[in-house]
């Protein structure tokens, strides 16, 4: 077992993937054909045991969305080029599994963001569209390879990679996460932003993606410490402020980002709360948006946050010493992610010349 991660389960442990190629690398449990497998899903008839939803109205009730949350259709722009590449490719994209209202606008300016690691996710948060499942070991080991050639056709500035939770290995999926950055790296100059798990409070797996050497580093810390029990029930508030504090006690320089979501029943105390503890784990970036409820199975809106809200948390944001902030209704932790780190200048395009 890894002495370093922490709720590891009491398992032992199998080599699976590419024969011979990675030893440190296991599944949790007995050994299993590396199948992976959905599970099914509940209605949540309830709001949060912890009052986030409980007065969102009946069950499987969706709420009618308000003017500011209008969503433009896809299909101008890049949106067709990008949708062929990523088909060609065999990408999976959080764009897709997570339904971002921002897919459309994205793919027009020619960025997605690139999911490794599968479709199915070893958690079910409350608030997330991925499909939970069970990976049992599944890995790809072609996968980072496509995405490095993927990167080098999209030509990117700005290159943002996340996957799914993998606690049924060993190492988290960090090894892949670390293969990834070194492919695109052999074809691209593009800046790298790597949205990650907690690992499970591994410090040698995190230790591995930083030595990667990304540009940037999120993990969204996603709400408020009383509501993490039901929407984060796998995390730990204090777990994820640590992987942002060990990013940059680590001396590299990465930028450490984060972001959370608003509409869950947090009071607007609790957000300033969540802002302050962040930048005293040394968080440099920052996304805050509007939590839209994907279906029936994930936790009801207990509010639409007015833009002018949006405004004033920002404004918060950047007198605690922020250096970016991107605070918005529709705003999702890799949107214009360019943008937020600095790469490209407002007006300026997301391709490289």
């Amino acid at each position: 077992m890894n002495p370093t991660r922490d709720d590891a389960p009491e398992a032992s442990l199998v080599n699976v993937g590419e024969p011979g190629a990675n030893p440190a690398i296991g599944v949790v449990g007995a050994p299993r054909p590396a199948v992976p497998q959905r599970v099914p899903l509940a209605p949540r008839t309830k709001g949060c045991g912890s009052g986030a939803g409980a007065d969102a109205g009946a069950p499987g009730e969706f709420r009618r969305l308000p003017s500011w949350l209008k969503i433009q259709l896809p299909g101008k722009g890049e949106y067709a080029g990008t949708r062929a590449l990523l088909r060609e490719k065999r990408m999976v994209t959080v764009c897709e599994e997570a339904r971002c209202p921002n897919l459309g606008h994205c793919w027009e300016r020619g960025t997605a963001t690139i999911m490794i690691l599968g479709e199915l996710c070893t958690r079910r948060c409350g608030f997330c569209a991925i499909a939970p499942g069970r990976p049992n070991g599944y890995v790809d080991w072609d996968e980072p390879r496509r995405v490095g050639e993927s990167v080098e056709v999209m030509n990117l500035r700005h290159t943002v990679i996340t996957s799914v939770c993998r606690d049924d290995l060993k190492d988290g999926g960090s090894t892949v996460f670390a293969r990834t950055i070194e492919e695109i790296r052999k074809r691209s100059k593009t800046v790298i932003e790597v949205l990650i798990p907690d690992f499970r409070g591994s410090v040698e797996d995190l230790q591995r993606v930083i030595d990667a050497h990304p540009e940037v580093i999120n993990h969204n810390v996603e709400t408020v410490e009383r509501l993490h029990p039901v929407v984060r029930p796998s995390a730990r508030y204090e777990r994820s402020l640590q992987v942002l504090q060990r990013v940059k006690a680590s001396g590299t320089g990465i930028k450490a980002k984060s972001g959370i979501m608003v509409g869950l029943g947090e009071t607007p105390d609790e957000i300033v709360r969540t802002l302050e503890d962040l930048r005293a784990h040394d968080c440099d970036l920052l996304t805050i948006g509007q939590y839209l409820r994907p279906s029936q199975y994930h936790l009801p809106v207990v509010e639409y946050v007015h833009p002018d809200q949006f405004a004033e948390y920002a404004r918060i944001a950047q007198s605690l010493g922020f250096e970016s902030v991107a605070s918005g209704p529709l705003v999702r932790s890799s949107y214009h992610a360019d943008l937020l780190a600095g790469t490209v200048k407002p007006g300026e395009d997301s391709r490289s010349g």
